[in-house]
């Protein structure tokens, strides 16, 4: 399974009474394929994953996966604290049609690099579909070294990393090290072109759910070795890739596409709406990029 370009982590729309808005996921993922976008992440972290109810959660998914309807790889959110949980998840997920999983390193237990090794073997062997790393250690206080990710690699079903850290250095380093071919996916907005100028196959992406033409363009750019071109996209995008996290994701990114008339102004507890005094610079962000607001 290839995986490349703009990956979106998408929003997940709810009414008012902190439903999902089902209508309105499902036009998303239209926009999106319309837009552009190679690949959507459905219950990543900005899509609330840590905060719905499991129901709700294979709701989400089952909906992304009937709308897109195979025209773009779905990959679900399935990282859990416990390697059981995280097994049960995934394979909950399989079942209702993805192409793979998004398995994020267990956060607050703080494994060592063996028990991420053993964790991720575990959960490779009994997913039935492929497994995407995921290393963000500023959420989870767990870095996945490139050592440990080398010898992952080496499992068939692990066939990509989501590397969130910002260190662009890392693709070279893991390219090195990684004797059998793993697919780069950065976690970072804001460093995702250089690292794919480095060697990177894509970016699972924030800023894609508000300018997913200019995202998709960017990497499409980037991976034909246009970067003079692909520099000039990405400034259009630089506000976005640096205020939509003002705030802890998803909040921001859920207001910029409420002002745009995507999706409803709700998000689930213990997140909040955007505070007032970040909303100026998320318009202008939006503004450079040439998005419009209602």
């Amino acid at each position: 399974m290839k995986l490349s370009g703009s990956i979106v982590a998408i929003v997940t729309p709810m009414k008012s009474d902190q439903s999902i808005d089902l209508n309105a996921l499902r036009k998303l993922c239209d926009w999106h394929i319309e837009q552009g976008t190679n690949g959507i992440v459905v219950m990543g972290t900005t899509g609330e994953s840590a905060t719905v109810s499991e129901s709700d959660y294979l709701t989400a998914i089952k909906t992304t996966v009937q709308q897109v309807n195979s025209r773009v790889p779905v990959i679900a959110g399935s990282g859990a604290i416990g390697t059981d949980k995280t097994i049960s998840l995934s394979n909950k997920a399989a079942a209702l049609g993805v192409d793979a999983v998004l398995v994020v390193t267990p956060y607050y237990c703080k494994p060592s690099q063996s028990g991420l090794y053993q964790h991720y073997i575990a959960v490779a062997d009994a997913a039935k579909v492929p497994v995407v790393l995921y290393n963000v250690p500023g959420r989870t206080a767990c870095d996945l070294l490139p050592e440990t990710v080398a010898k992952l690699s080496e499992h068939r079903n692990i066939v990509a990393i989501k590397e969130a850290t910002g260190n662009v250095s890392r693709v070279k380093e893991l390219i090195a090290k990684c004797k059998t071919p793993i697919q780069l996916l950065s976690g970072d907005d804001a460093t995702a072109r250089e690292f794919i100028k480095e060697g990177g196959d894509g970016v699972i992406s924030v800023t894609a759910n508000v300018a997913p033409a200019l995202m998709s363009e960017m990497c499409q750019l980037t991976l034909d070795a246009n970067h003079k071109q692909a520099q000039i996209v990405d400034q259009k995008l630089e506000l976005l890739h640096r205020d939509l996290f003002l705030e802890a994701n998803p909040i921001p990114v859920k207001w910029a596409m409420y002002v745009m008339g995507l999706i409803g102004d709700t998000i689930k507890l213990p997140l909040t709406p955007l505070e007032n005094n970040f909303q100026p610079a998320i318009l202008k962000a939006l503004e450079q990029a040439n998005v419009k607001t209602q």
